[in-house]
């Protein structure tokens, strides 16, 4: 069985002085919220297509790895995840890398076995595999 999930974009305008709104019409988190060029590649209020994506693949692995660590009978008390998103302008505007960062109090874990599981939930969470054309790169800790 498949679940799937939505999104609508409206693009209104040319590329440098238009802008759109996205809208997430079954959770309704998103209600034509404004992005274009500048919050894009500027510093102008607004999203973009590269915050979304940083905010699904950081609450995805999280979930993953949440997942991963309870299976190995370590349930986390907290995972704080991050995902830096980066868009280079080499040879045009690509998604160049994505940094994946992770702290965690995971009780009766030691911190070389929770970057194993860590690195297992980044290689196999579905928005990981979905950018795997994508270098993940991993920092996972535990809180002290």
């Amino acid at each position: 069985m498949a679940i799937t999930r939505h999104a609508t974009a409206r693009w209104e305008g040319d590329l440098k002085s238009g802008e759109g709104r996205l809208s997430t019409p079954q959770s309704g988190l998103l209600d034509g919220t404004r992005y274009g060029f500048n919050s894009r590649f500027g510093d102008e209020k607004g999203t973009n297509p590269e915050e979304l994506i940083a905010a699904a693949h950081a609450g995805c692995f999280a979930m993953a790895l949440s997942a991963k660590l309870t299976e190995a009978g370590h349930a986390p008390t907290r995972l704080d995840a991050r995902a830096n998103v980066e868009l280079s302008m080499d040879g045009g505007p690509n998604i160049s890398r994505i940094r994946l960062t992770v702290e965690g109090e995971v009780p009766g874990l030691d911190a070389e076995r929770f970057k194993q599981i860590a690195n297992d939930a980044k290689e196999n969470c579905p928005v990981s595999k979905a950018l795997s054309a994508v270098t993940i790169e991993l920092e996972a800790k535990l809180a002290s």
